[in-house]
């Protein structure tokens, strides 16, 4: 959760960052929205943010997927 904690911060300092989403039960999902695909690029190609994610590889994950998507809309209800 600390790791977490400290991707999130230093995504929010990366370009064109939007926000980010987790949930976590038998399997952890994480959605990061940024403004364009280069600063995608960016993000991914980042020292400290490669570091953590070959630390997580190494540690943690058996396994993982990404996916790159483009929202065009967004909407729901809530009580």
């Amino acid at each position: 959760m600390q790791q977490q904690k400290e991707e999130e911060e230093l995504a929010k300092q990366q370009k064109g960052y939007l926000g980010l989403e987790f949930a976590r039960s038998e399997i952890g999902i994480t959605v990061s929205y940024w403004k364009e695909l280069d600063d995608i690029l960016q993000w991914k190609n980042n020292v400290e943010h490669t570091e953590a994610r070959n630390r997580g590889r190494e540690q943690w994950y058996k396994q993982y997927q990404l996916r790159i998507c483009k929202v065009e809309r967004d909407y729901g209800f809530k009580r």
